[in-house]
């Protein structure tokens, strides 16, 4: 452990010293054995270098010092380990990709890591019903894999496709690229399986579309961010495969046509509309200096993506072509074009989809995550540039998203991490949020950053209630302390 220490300079407990850790107990030899008596070896990670990459998250922002991961393979595994640790009174950590943005995938002290990454089974796919089940490690780009070869797709897509897991997405209900769509995960997830904190399954594996049979526990643990139960299987409902797929990039001169062009797509495409994402210039700016992408409409004051995924491709296209059209003689877009090419639109969605990756190269980045009706979509950024304009940290102020469904995100990329840079931007940027009847988080979750902002988007007796059910459910805190409720 002090391994560890020593590696990192910037551990989340010095970041944030304040932060006091919880009256757990600390992991003992004993409970390594115990591990290994119902693990093989290789499930249980105790070799300091190995164990630091489950210790820091995507954006290396938040660094915890656990000395060990365990790697089980099947809900009684989780259901052992659970059980032990709840005896005990050790604090866990549930960890499926290690790819959210908010923290709440990597421990703050020394929790036990339980990584699903071996918890990668696909159950069974009804090609009547197109319900798949499966464990909650399988990573989503390799289920995706799986549906195309019989004719259906994932209802849920995301930029970190090749390594969050499922579980992960339904525990953060994330959102993604296509909820216009498919709607959340909380319409789309049919059944899960969880382990409480003491060890016990809960078996709501529903697979089916209709049941109206009192309260729907499934709910409970859908964007609950492993702090009520850890997901170890999930039943979800996946959408025929379109046969056409077509997409369009827009150019655009102001926010105001933005909106516009939406109006447009929403009542020209109707029923194939897929996916409406919106980038400022800067954003596209910096995937172009910093990862090497071209954009094929260069200089533009805002960007479009617009997908459209149907049954009928020459249908497809002639109604996208007559949007365009549309859009280009009622001047509500400078330029624009339509390609159902794969290797050009998966190059249109790079430029969309590494956003991140390209400002982190920066060096640092401050990435908020909030959901505001339409008219003021955009607005957040102007509100961080005015905020920002004399403050010599920060390098890019940009902001892109899922326009679609009402969720930008709003980032700052600097050269180092600052606290209290952090702190001053996220209260004024949820403050405003707030003022707007927005969200604090649409899609990342609240993890360990955002819980005290939490009351931003939540009333005192909505918290309040949130908190029973974790007592009720997890009444030690052993499950992801720390995480999405704010403390006392």
């Amino acid at each position: 452990m002090k391994r560890l220490i020593r590696r990192f300079s910037t551990l989340t407990k010095d970041r944030y010293p304040d932060l006091k850790r919880g009256s757990f107990s600390s992991l003992q030899d004993k409970d390594v054995q115990f591990f290994e008596s119902i693990l093989n070896k290789n499930q249980v990670i105790t070799d300091a270098d190995e164990v630091q990459s489950y210790n820091i998250d995507w954006l290396k922002a938040n660094c915890g010092y656990s000395s060990i991961v365990l790697k089980p393979r099947t809900t009684e595994q989780v259901s052992a380990i659970l059980k032990h640790c709840n005896e005990r009174k050790l604090a866990v950590c549930p960890q499926g990709g290690n790819t959210g943005l908010v923290g709440g995938g990597v421990p703050v002290f020394d929790e036990i890591i339980i990584s699903t990454s071996l918890m990668n089974k696909i159950i069974n796919l009804n090609t009547l019903t197109g319900v798949l089940t499966c464990q909650s490690g399988c990573v989503l780009e390799s289920l995706s894999n799986h549906l195309k070869d019989h004719g259906f797709i994932m209802p849920i897509d995301l930029g970190a496709k090749g390594s969050c897991q499922i579980g992960g997405n339904v525990s953060t209900n994330a959102g993604g690229l296509r909820l216009l769509r498919y709607g959340s995960l909380h319409s789309t997830v049919l059944g899960v399986q969880a382990v409480l904190a003491n060890g016990d399954v809960v078996d709501c594996m529903n697979t089916l579309k209709k049941d109206n049979t009192g309260y729907h526990l499934k709910h409970l643990f859908i964007g609950s961010e492993g702090t009520l139960g850890l997901v170890t299987e999930v039943a979800i409902q996946c959408p025929p495969l379109p046969k056409a797929t077509n997409l369009a990039l827009l150019g655009l001169s102001s926010f105001e046509q933005v909106l516009n062009a939406f109006k447009l797509a929403r009542g020209n495409l109707a029923e194939i509309l897929s996916s409406c994402e919106l980038m400022d210039q800067d954003s596209v700016k910096v995937v172009e200096k910093n990862l090497g992408l071209t954009c094929p409409l260069p200089n533009m004051p805002f960007y479009m993506l617009i997908e459209t995924s149907g049954s009928n491709m020459s249908h497809d296209e002639e109604k996208l072509n007559m949007f365009l059209e549309t859009c280009l003689e009622q001047k509500v877009i400078l330029d624009g074009f339509a390609t159902s090419e794969p290797s050009k639109m998966k190059v249109l969605w790079e430029i969309r989809e590494r956003g991140a990756e390209a400002l982190k190269e920066d060096g640092n980045l401050y990435t908020f995550d909030v959901s505001l009706p339409l008219q003021n979509f955009y607005e957040g950024v102007g509100v961080l540039e005015e905020l920002l304009k004399n403050n010599d940290h920060v390098i890019h102020v940009n902001g892109f998203g899922h326009l679609g469904d009402g969720n930008i995100h709003l980032n700052v990329s600097s050269k180092d991490f600052n606290a209290e840079f952090l702190n001053f931007v996220e209260t004024s940027i949820f403050k405003w949020t707030s003022k707007h009847r927005g969200s604090i988080s649409a899609e990342h979750g609240i993890g360990f950053l955002k819980p005290g902002f939490l009351h931003y988007s939540k009333t005192a007796k909505e918290i309040e209630l949130m908190k029973q059910f974790k007592n009720l459910l997890d009444p030690q805190g052993i499950l992801n302390p720390y995480k999405v409720l704010p403390s006392a």
